[in-house]
């Protein structure tokens, strides 16, 4: 279909043998912003690791748009915040794909760079050190880096952890902007409320997918319900995490050890905005 630009068929991902995604099969429609959801452990990040390429699947497939580029961006947690490093050079990474490791940069990528700067409300912040930014500063500049990178299917790994509500707010408008772009966005968000406001389309993951759709079906009371004795029949000794009102918490857990064989499962908040990782778009729908 040459309106799909990820198509998943009967895709099994996992780590050591205990798979963490089950059977996922459906299209991410080319343009379309997907959120999604699922408690931690629920397969989001890893999700977005085999979409990418960064996990091979146990099983099935994981197929993207012929000549498509992918942009990622994994979870703050996961990056070096150590790393000697300026803005710029961590923005100008984006050009990577375009020129190499060793290219050299041209005048026009120099100006893409101070765009992607300014769309992002870091003018002038080129020469700090990344060590010295807050979160949501970080998160800006990472942002900037996806910009530069121009690509056709972003996929961001909870973007929204851990900063502040103007930032949250920026940072939907830059995806929005993508969407309008007609890029694929697929996002794994925890604020349900978000998530209902600004994305369209939700996959509701609890290792298997529960619900894939318009999001106002996919969220029903309903399906989140089933999403949470999913999750609960995994985590036997887990009671189901309420978190405290804008508790964030940055790491979120691996997936892996039991796996079920039905087309539903998952685990929300519906109120709160931390946790794992799991990201997929929308597309017809899980089988």
């Amino acid at each position: 279909m040459t309106d799909a630009s990820l198509t998943f068929r009967d895709l099994t991902l996992g780590y050591n043998a205990h798979p963490a995604v089950h059977h996922l099969s459906g299209t991410v429609g080319r343009g379309s912003l997907t959120a999604v959801v699922g408690a931690n452990g629920s397969g989001k990040s890893t999700l977005m690791k085999g979409i990418v390429g960064v996990l091979k699947p146990m099983a099935g497939e994981s197929l993207k748009m012929p000549g498509a580029r992918i942009a990622y961006l994994p979870q703050q947690s996961e990056l070096d915040r150590s790393f000697p490093a300026r803005v710029v050079d961590l923005v100008s990474m984006g050009l990577w794909p375009k020129r190499g490791l060793l290219g050299r940069h041209t005048a026009e990528d120099k100006a893409s760079v101070t765009q992607a700067l300014m769309a992002v409300g870091l003018e002038g912040f080129e020469g700090r050190p990344i060590d010295t930014l807050s979160g949501g500063q970080l998160q800006r500049a990472l942002f900037a880096r996806v910009l530069v990178q121009d690509a056709e299917i972003i996929l961001l790994d909870e973007p929204f952890n851990a900063i502040d509500a103007r930032t949250v707010t920026d940072l939907v408008a830059l995806i929005k902007r993508w969407h309008g772009e007609k890029r694929t966005v697929m996002v794994v968000v925890h604020d349900l409320d978000l998530v209902r406001q600004h994305f369209p389309e939700t996959l509701l993951l609890a290792r298997q997918p529960i619900a894939w759709g318009p999001t106002a079906e996919a969220l029903k009371p309903e399906n989140l319900l089933r999403a949470r004795r999913f999750d609960e029949a995994w985590h036997d000794d887990a009671p189901w995490c309420e978190p405290e009102p804008h508790e964030h918490t940055d790491g979120h857990a691996h997936d892996g050890h039991a796996h079920a064989h039905s087309h539903d499962g998952h685990h929300h908040h519906n109120h709160g905005e931390t946790h794992d990782s799991h990201d997929h778009e929308s597309g017809p729908r899980a089988a």
